[in-house]
């Protein structure tokens, strides 16, 4: 068993363990069933969408007035909910496509032997595989990126032996119509106010097909069975092609393995270990083995998953990628923007997967720029683009759901993937087409909306530090708050996207006046404070709070995914590490995500026996059987982040130096293996390998001549790059 094969033993019982495939805008879990087998569909574009008849009058003042209660030192939560609740909407929900459902019927009577779930990352094809008697049956399940298209073939090693009935189904009573070789869907969300088609085409070799009146197919006797499904919202899906089934599977697999293959981390670990299912192996981890084979597969599974959910002409990945089982998904699938919608492209870049962030700077400038100005310029009376908390795919961006949502940081928090995505390929096209039209007017907002305080600097809110509250004591009587100003998240966002626009104004010069005034408010932002326990405060006061193992660790945004903090800021690393100690003492970390947070934070300060600790603890307590996330329930930028922080503790170049293993655990497990693949910013590309603890070999390549400050241990190595002329270095230093 390679690190490759997510490999089961059991059919799924939930959606939630079921097995993904997907190709950007289509996806299907596959429950692996043997007598009734289970398709669940999704299509990118089938979303509800809310009627959202909230006029912004009068919110300006209302609003001005809550900042002036949070002035005074007051908790301003009640009056605001007084003053705004009218004006906080809800969005809709992604929804599920429906499903098909194959009852099988075996015409040997015999208990079901040597059965086999297996996912093939690398390939991107589900395989479903086990014995009744003397016959094997396989499933095989794909999503075609090429023909747009789900792929499910049944076969066995007997003739005739393919005996099934095949039946859609889905919530809100759609309408079946079946004939010829093809059922055809046709249904609308749940709003009533989008449409959706899906349709599933028949292909068998020998036997008998039939169309039923019902609107279910029946098969016969025959060898094999291929099923061909397409779908689409808002409009007519395209009658399914069915060429050869091994032409597609072969046109798939060079097409998918073809990304795949770019990048891997190869921790050394036990053939036999690797081989076991996965609910065995995170059983062993649960009993305190560590499993650095399962490590190697948990960050291939995060590339798949991206890969799978985010490409081409998709929308961005949401909540729970392109699956979701429901009508009304948790948290509606939605795009989170205080954290979530990020942290799902935080691996992008280093994992090799840079067209994956494509439909995010789509959905970003062709669905948000404009909404976002609309919101900045009626809510807030200001020019440029804003975001609150969340958005769906209908450019939804007002404030949304309550206290939590009045948080204005979205669109300036969605510019670092797009100065990342930069840095990573320093193509000044893609700056200036791309990502300056969004980051310029990221920036208009935030020069017209921060206020200058009292003390000298500029400010933000009411604002909030994401979803978590502080004590504020009023007349003797402790209470706890949402809202407040500047907290250090917000400054955090501003700052950085102050710099990366002031720099990106210095290598495209197109807008010198904002630039001039962005540098000014640079100067004026509020420094970073230390409070009395040593920790990062994470807002203006020195706040106790209600929840101190909050699962968000907004305050460490300047040390990661930002950059801020970092070595050249000891005093400042020092208190995170000690924020991070005081979360982790009161529980935090106990949702997927947060765990994936901790992990990237921990990286970043260069503690790896710590980020070993918190994918411990993501793989015993955050991990389902099928390898997805759990906050509870399934939410898919856990697997993203820890993807992320898998490789942060490999690579680092967010500084000067290009770091080499600057936060590998001491954990003998850890201390062999290899990478391939992994990106630095500045175009480069990094493979390296190392024993006992020492790195023993590097390979730089570079898109462009340059030259690198190689960190190794305690060592800074200048190495001279050639494109298209790899440097292989070996090496015996302890890092």
């Amino acid at each position: 068993m390679n690190h490759s094969i997510l490999h089961l033993t059991n059919p799924a019982t939930v959606w939630d363990n079921a097995t993904p495939v997907g190709c950007g805008n289509l996806g299907a879990m596959l429950y692996g069933g043997v007598d009734e087998e289970c398709l669940q569909l999704n299509e990118d574009r089938i979303w509800s969408e809310a009627t959202h008849n909230i006029k912004p009058d009068g919110f300006l003042s209302r609003f001005e007035t809550v900042r002036a209660a949070l002035l005074e030192g007051k908790n301003a939560d009640a009056l605001a909910t007084e003053l705004l609740d009218p004006y906080f909407s809800r969005i809709g929900s992604y929804e599920t496509a429906g499903e098909l459902h194959l009852a099988v019927t075996h015409t040997e009577n015999a208990p079901v032997t040597d059965y086999h779930r297996d996912l093939d990352l690398i390939d991107g094809v589900a395989t479903v595989s086990y014995s009744k008697g003397d016959t094997r049956y396989l499933r095989t399940l794909f999503a075609s990126y090429p023909q747009r298209m789900i792929v499910i073939q049944l076969t066995a090693d007997r003739p005739a032996a393919i005996f099934l009935t095949a039946r859609y189904q889905r919530e809100g009573m759609p309408k079946i119509h079946a004939e010829s070789d093809t059922i055809s869907v046709h249904g609308k969300t749940a709003c009533g106010k989008h449409t959706y088609s899906v349709k599933l085409r028949f292909a068998s070799l020998g036997g008998t097909q039939r169309v039923n009146p019902d609107g279910t197919v029946t098969v016969s006797g025959a060898d094999r069975v291929c099923i061909y499904i397409t779908m689409a919202a808002d409009g007519e899906a395209k009658m399914p092609v069915t060429p050869p089934f091994d032409a597609l599977l072969s046109e798939h697999i060079a097409d998918f393995s073809a990304v795949m293959r770019r990048a891997a981390i190869c921790y050394d670990s036990d053939p036999a270990i690797d081989a076991l299912p996965i609910p065995e192996r995170l059983a062993r981890i649960r009993d305190g083995k560590t499993d650095t084979g399962l490590v190697n597969l948990y960050f291939q599974f995060g590339r798949y998953l991206l890969l799978s959910s985010s490409r081409g002409d998709s929308l961005p990945a949401n909540l729970q990628g392109v699956w979701n089982g429901d009508i009304h998904a948790p948290w509606g699938a939605d795009y989170h923007t205080n954290i979530n919608l990020q942290m799902n492209y935080w691996h992008a870049e280093v994992a090799g997967l840079a067209e994956c962030t494509l439909p995010l700077f789509r959905y970003m400038n062709d669905s948000l720029l404009e909404s976002g100005k609309k919101v900045a310029r009626d809510f807030y009376h200001c020019r440029g683009t804003m975001v609150h908390h969340l958005s769906d795919i209908y450019g939804f961006v007002s404030p949304a759901d309550g206290l939590w949502g009045l948080w204005q940081m979205g669109a300036a928090w969605l510019c670092y993937p797009l100065w990342e995505h930069y840095l990573f390929s320093l193509d000044l096209d893609f700056l200036r087409d791309t990502a300056y039209p969004y980051m310029q007017q990221s920036v208009r907002f935030l020069l017209d909306y921060m206020f200058e305080g009292e003390d000298g600097h500029l400010h933000t809110g009411p604002s909030t530090s994401p979803e978590n509250t502080y004590y504020v004591t009023e007349g003797g009587v402790r209470t706890a708050a949402h809202l407040c100003l500047s907290p250090t998240m917000d400054i955090a966002i501003v700052r950085g996207l102050l710099q990366m626009y002031i720099e990106t104004e210095t290598l495209l010069s197109i807008d010198s006046a904002q630039c001039a005034e962005a540098q000014t408010a640079y100067q004026k932002l509020p420094d970073y404070k230390i409070g009395a326990r040593g920790q990062l405060m994470e807002w203006q006061e020195d706040y106790d709070e209600p929840e101190p193992g909050h699962r968000h660790i907004s305050h460490a945004f300047p040390l990661y995914p930002g950059w801020e903090i970092n070595r050249g800021t000891p005093e400042l690393m020092d208190a995170i590490d000690t924020t991070l100690r005081l979360r982790l003492s009161h529980g935090g970390g106990h949702t997927g995500w947060s765990c994936a947070w901790l992990i990237n934070l921990y990286a970043r300060l260069g503690q790896g026996d710590r980020a070993a600790d918190m994918i411990g603890k993501l793989l015993k307590s955050s991990t389902l059987d099928n390898l997805f996330d759990t906050h509870p329930p399934f939410q898919i930028d856990g697997n993203f982040g820890a993807a992320a922080a898998m490789a942060e503790m490999l690579l680092q170049s967010h500084t000067d130096t290009l770091d080499l293993l600057p936060a590998l655990p001491r954990d003998p497990a850890y201390q062999s293996g290899s990478f391939y693949g992994l990106r630095a910013r500045g175009g480069i590309t990094v493979d390296a390998a190392w024993q006992g603890g020492r790195v023993t070999r590097c390979t730089l390549s570079a898109e462009r001549d340059t030259t690198v400050r190689l960190r190794v241990g305690d060592k800074i190595i200048p190495v001279a790059l050639t494109v298209g002329v790899p440097q292989t270095l070996t090496l015996q230093h302890t890092p």
